[in-house]
């Protein structure tokens, strides 16, 4: 079979853009960027990045991540790790003191970061994300301790290390934990020891409520109308979602990350070794998803927002697609995944 080239893949895309269920009539934007061996095979933008203004959606836009940010919180407990204010046994107990007694005594790093420590979870992930899901106003939402009553009074799902169980509660307690033994708030320390390294230049936690001129604006459906996110995810990302990056920032992720200059390599290791396998036969490591091979994915959906960036050393490939709605994203990941394969 002939490698792709970029008209396949542009071509790919396009159709997968036209018949998608939020891209076809034009409300939602869609972005992706293909990089094999340094070639780059496609680099496009569809849609508006914003509705209101009319603005065209480019390939240099920011545009939210929701869960895919995840690897950023783990690789910030990680360097932690790396320099000894934690490591992997360390248990949640003994920095949370007297806060969140129904988390369980033996919960440790490791079983936050692998999904598998059983701790209550606050945020159904199978909702309809058209709802107002948050439990409290999204505006208070911005540090890891202001979660601390999302969390409390959750009771454990299973004990520590029984099984699998996607988690967002576990990688904001994650969060909470990495803030307090480095004294450092966590976006500062996300900043610091993840995406300064890392070389990243346009990845970060703003405000919703007030985006760079250049973030992609998230769009959900609510009562037959479509309207910003702004009201339906905390006014702030943290340890579970809500960074903003670019295509071009992700691929310098995925090379600093796997370059070792991140966390030392044997970390970096110990995230891509597998843990556990999801129902779809996803492995997972340590804050990240293992498709395949060697491949690393980091994936993201959220209310108005579609994310998926992967990096497959075997090709030397870097994809990263993202979309302004929950589902605008996805066919145009299956388009190119199809086209790659």
């Amino acid at each position: 079979m002939a490698p792709v080239t970029s008209a396949d893949l542009l071509h790919a895309a396009t159709e997968a853009v036209r018949s998608g269920p939020d891209t076809s009539d034009g409300v939602a934007a869609v972005v992706a960027r293909v990089v094999r061996d340094g070639e780059v095979l496609l680099d496009a933008a569809w849609g508006l990045a914003d509705r209101r203004h009319g603005l065209p959606m480019t390939p240099g836009h920011r545009f939210a991540t929701a869960s895919g940010c995840k690897g950023f919180t783990a690789l910030a407990v990680l360097s932690l790790v790396a320099d000894g204010t934690l490591t992997p046994g360390t248990t949640a107990r003994s920095l949370l003191g007297d806060d969140l007694p129904l988390v369980p005594d033996d919960v440790t790093v490791e079983h936050l970061l692998s999904h598998r420590s059983g701790v209550g979870e606050y945020l159904d992930d199978d909702a309809d994300l058209a709802e107002y899901l948050m439990p409290v106003p999204v505006h208070r939402l911005v540090s890891p301790e202001d979660y601390l009553p999302l969390l409390d009074g959750r009771a454990p799902l299973f004990p520590a290390g029984e099984r699998f169980a996607y988690s967002n509660a576990g990688f904001v307690l994650l969060s909470l934990l990495a803030q307090r033994a480095s004294g450092v708030p966590f976006h500062r320390l996300v900043q610091e020891r993840v995406l300064d390294p890392a070389g990243t230049t346009r990845t970060g936690y703003p405000r919703s409520d007030a985006l760079p001129g250049d973030a992609a604006v998230g769009y959900v459906r609510v009562d037959g109308r479509w309207l910003t996110n702004v009201h339906h995810l905390p006014v702030v990302g943290g340890g579970d979602g809500g960074a903003y990056t670019t295509t071009h920032d992700m691929e310098r992720f995925w090379a600093a990350l796997l370059g070792g200059r991140v966390v030392p390599g044997e970390l970096v290791a110990a995230m891509r070794a597998p843990r556990s396998t999801d129902d779809d036969d996803y492995s997972y490591g340590l804050g990240l998803w293992l498709p395949g091979g060697d491949a690393v994915q980091l994936v993201g959906e959220d209310a108005g927002v579609s994310f998926l960036s992967r990096h497959d050393p075997s090709t030397a490939t870097t994809w990263t697609v993202a979309g302004t709605t929950a589902a605008a994203a996805w066919p145009v990941v299956r388009a190119v995944r199809t086209a790659l394969a």
